[in-house]
């Protein structure tokens, strides 16, 4: 998690200026491609909100293509709401990294998984790259869903006392 799309340098949580809170992603896209990301972008808020500068709904792009298909997918999502989308789509020009506080929030909420996690990765840089941690933050913080976290969970790196607390934690995930 981090700042982008503002003029000022070094944007901080009490310094914000002109920047919104965002997310930047690295995806694979063997994987995933980015119209489905685009698709989940739209299915996890009120794109037709309108907000201060700081929580903006906007979509970052790296290139021509991706500015395309972004309005196109914001196009379409308009239509199928019915309503105006004030989603910004923008050119990406910098991404600063937030404060170690906001980064993987919902893993350190969990005393004992962020104990876990810290002894693995005692950097926060190290922490905040990791996958799987991104994966526990996931489902931590309520996404995903049983199966896929069934389907993952040997692999996050927990010892057996933590993946009965992830288990605990994500009971009320959608089973798939």
């Amino acid at each position: 998690v981090g700042y982008a799309g503002g003029t000022s340098s070094n944007p901080g949580y009490y310094n914000l200026a002109d920047h919104s809170e965002t997310i930047q992603l690295d995806y694979d896209p063997d994987v995933i491609s980015y119209p489905a990301l685009l698709e989940i972008f739209w299915s996890i808020h009120d794109p037709t909100l309108r907000k201060p500068a700081q929580y903006m709904s906007k979509i970052f792009y790296h290139t021509d293509s991706r500015q395309v298909e972004a309005a196109s997918s914001k196009e379409k999502e308009g239509k199928r709401l019915g309503s105006k989308i004030i989603t910004e789509i923008v050119p990406y020009t910098a991404f600063y990294l937030a404060e170690d506080y906001h980064q993987k929030y919902y893993l350190r909420q969990n005393p004992l998984l962020m104990a876990e996690y810290a002894a693995i990765y005692p950097q926060t840089s190290w922490l905040v790259h990791s996958t799987a941690a991104a994966r526990v933050n996931g489902f931590a913080g309520g996404n995903g869903t049983r199966a896929g976290l069934q389907a993952q969970i040997d692999l996050l790196g927990l010892s057996e006392q933590g993946k009965k607390e992830l288990l605990r934690i994500s009971r009320t995930l959608p089973a798939n």
